[in-house]
């Protein structure tokens, strides 16, 4: 279990890298220059006097600010998360629904009793199989 949880500590670092590395920039490019991670609301200015040209700088100042870019980052990183996850289920459950379990017994077509599937001759009346 341990070696799990570390595996999906490393995907969730992976996954947030992709989306902030890889997919968020072609997106805000095609949305017009857009950084999402960039994008915040100030809701009370800080030292130095608004606009600030990035979160950086308004944190820098001491402002309060809604992240909203950021958390639009992380809603893109959990649906990626939560479609890998699916995939994953999805393939572990086929591979299981092929491993279904082969018939031991079988039916004596003369006496219609339950036998094993290695016999060659019925125990109930002795009738080949």
């Amino acid at each position: 279990m341990a070696v799990g949880i570390i595996i999906g500590a490393a995907f969730g670092t992976i996954i947030t890298s992709l989306v902030a590395d890889v997919i968020m920039p072609p997106i805000g490019l095609v949305l017009g220059n857009v950084d999402f991670s960039n994008l915040f609301v100030v809701l009370k200015e800080g030292a130095a006097a608004a606009p600030y040209a990035s979160l950086a700088d308004a944190q820098k100042a001491g402002a309060v600010t809604v992240n909203y870019g950021k958390f639009i980052n992380a809603v893109v990183s959990f649906v990626i998360v939560a479609f890998a996850v699916f995939m994953l289920v999805r393939a572990v459950n086929q591979l299981k629904r092929k491993e279904e379990v082969k018939p031991t017994t079988k039916e004596c077509p003369q006496c219609f009793s339950t036998i094993s599937i290695k016999a060659k001759r019925c125990p109930n009346c002795t009738s080949q199989i």
